[in-house]
């Protein structure tokens, strides 16, 4: 038997519904992923910062110590 106007529409409503909610699903994980992805690159940058500063301050601090001993 055939389906009626109304079931057809309620069914192509109801996969249309279904593939929006898929659709914005992909983009809310796309943009997650990008989220993350952007922490961990500043985190990472954050990281190397703060070593290349360190490291700036031992050699600042060497450098220091071997002028004193010079003038000694």
């Amino acid at each position: 038997m055939a389906k009626s106007t109304k079931a057809v529409a309620e069914e192509k409503f109801a996969a249309l519904q279904r593939k929006k909610e898929t659709e914005l699903e992909d983009k809310e994980k796309a943009a997650r992923e990008r989220k993350d992805h952007m922490a961990t690159l500043k985190a990472r940058r954050l990281e190397k910062e703060a070593n290349e500063r360190e490291a700036a301050a031992i050699e600042k601090e060497a450098k220091k110590k071997k002028t004193t001993r010079k003038k000694t």
